[in-house]
This record gives structure tokens, sequence and C-alpha cells, in this order.
């Protein structure tokens, strides 16, 4: 078993910057890739950003330039730095790890880009 806590969201203005923190704890060892997914309402989950344990990292388009995702793996530990942030990046995020065949999902923080 795995368990994930997020933090680290909140309200920010257009153009604005936040940073989402993932913390696991668990079974931590067989973690092979960590992420983010979001969900605005009304739409369904969608894969935002992940890196595998080996530091290989994959981005939506939608954030691409903008996003950026880092590991650490001594502190079992992924981050989110989001830059440039806009009023369609408004969701809930979703940390994510795989572990084996298994997923695991942490309880979502909210992000809301606002004026």
């Amino acid at each position: 078993q795995v368990q994930l806590v997020e933090s680290g969201g909140g309200l920010v203005q257009p153009g604005g910057s936040l940073r989402l923190s993932c913390v696991a704890s668990g079974s931590i060892f067989s973690i092979n890739v960590m992420g983010w997914y979001r969900q605005a309402p009304g739409k369904e989950r969608e894969l935002v950003t992940s890196i595998t344990d080996g530091g290989r990292t994959t981005y939506a388009d939608a954030v691409k330039g903008r996003f950026t995702i880092s590991r650490d793996n001594v502190k079992n530990t992924v981050h989110l730095q989001m830059n440039s942030l806009k009023p369609e990046d408004t969701a809930v995020y979703f940390c994510y790890a795989r572990a084996g065949p298994f997923p695991y999902w942490g309880q979502g923080t909210q992000v809301t880009v606002s004026s």
C-alpha cells in the first residue's frame, strides 16, 4: 500500500505561480512512476505530468513550458511547479503513484486561477 498526501493548492491570479507537493509513504520502494492528474468541473480526470524513478518526464501539451515536475527520492516527494497559470488550469489536482501494476491516488488539492 502507498499513501499520498498533497499540499500547496490555493487561489492565484492569472499569470501567477503555485507549487504543489506530494509526499509518499508506505511501500514506497515499489513506486516506479509518480505524477499529477487534474479534474476540472464537468470534465474527465486528465494526466498533467509524470516522472519515472529514473527521472524521465512527460507533460500534457497544455502545460508544456509552464509546469515542471521534480522528484526527491530521498524524501519520497514529488513537486509540481506551475508558472504562468491560466484560468483553464483551475481544477482539483491529484497526486498519482504507480507501484507495479497498482495505481494510488492522493485526496486532491484545489487550484483556482482567477482574478
